[in-house]
């Protein structure tokens, strides 16, 4: 076993214990003994704790057994045992942690729950599991239907809290979609990360100097393919060869970039993509002279 191997299983360890402790911290100190819920399989554990007082570690476990299976045959076996030992480790520490109630109020509880929560879950995620297993039901039914895994998403906890506002009141309901829509904010900033990467195109008839600023005042690197711009309404046939370049930046990059094209070209046609992951070539090495 090859010692990058040894350290990535430590780092997904790590990121896998820090998220169930997160979760725990989340049920356990704001939603549970205030009586609130959440989405996905965490919110129907929940629903089903507040109606039949079951309890909430048990309903943990017995939830997401499903989705374990289901992540077995639809991602992987490493990825199903690693969400059962997650999962089995935020029931034991819901049931051995002392964690102390930090407030009664709801807007604290709705706030805070949802982002501790959400932190929990997208810590598990970048470890390699499953905290709540709602994506890999989405996933299943996404193979089975025409929906997008977000509207698959978002159907089951309309359905989830429907149920909670009639047997629970809407006031609770309305408090769950609240705490549902932080947490699931807070995972993607920990899944996606606060530096997200976005993928910028530019098409202009300046572009060799665009090209040079580019890559010598931002230091970025740059691909370039080769196509035509024009194909107007009113002059359909006129096109000119250029090239299109294409880069990768952090977010808070692309306003300095933005500037500097129109700069150089004011008519300079300019689009941006968002890049959940990006790796390699230049950001990788400039990623290592920080550090």
């Amino acid at each position: 076993m090859s010692k990058f191997l040894n350290r990535d299983i430590l780092k997904d360890s790590i990121l896998s214990l820090a998220g169930i402790l997160f979760a725990g911290f989340a049920l356990k100190s704001f939603l549970v003994p205030n009586h609130f819920l959440d989405g996905g399989v965490t919110g129907l554990a929940l629903l089903i704790h507040e109606t039949y007082h079951i309890p909430i570690a048990t309903l943990i476990i017995l939830c997401n057994i499903p989705f374990i299976i289901l992540g077995g045959i639809l991602v992987s076996k490493d990825f199903a045992i690693r969400t059962l030992l997650a999962i089995i480790g935020l029931a034991l520490a819901l049931t051995f942690i002392h964690y102390p109630v930090i407030t009664s109020d709801k807007l604290l509880i709705s706030i805070f729950g949802g982002v501790f929560l959400g932190i929990g879950i997208g810590l598990g995620m970048r470890g390699g599991c499953a905290i709540d297993g709602i994506e890999v039901l989405a996933l299943y039914t996404l193979r089975k239907s025409g929906f997008s895994m977000s509207e698959i998403i978002l159907g089951i906890n309309i359905i989830l809290f429907l149920i909670a506002g009639i047997g629970l009141g809407m006031v609770t309901a309305l408090y769950a979609m609240l705490t549902y829509f932080i947490a699931t904010r807070s995972m993607d900033y920990i899944v996606e990360g606060l530096e997200e990467y976005i993928g910028v195109t530019i098409i202009s008839k300046n572009h060799e100097e665009i090209k040079k600023a580019v890559v010598m005042q931002m230091g970025k690197g740059i691909t370039v393919y080769k196509g035509e711009r024009g194909f107007m309404k009113d002059s359909f046939d006129v096109s000119s060869p250029t090239d299109i370049l294409y880069t990768i930046m952090t977010r808070f990059e692309v306003r300095q970039l933005r500037n500097l094209v129109l700069d150089c070209d004011p008519k300079a046609f300019i689009f941006t993509t968002v890049i959940k992951e990006a790796a390699g070539g230049v950001i990788l090495k400039r990623k290592k002279q920080h550090t």
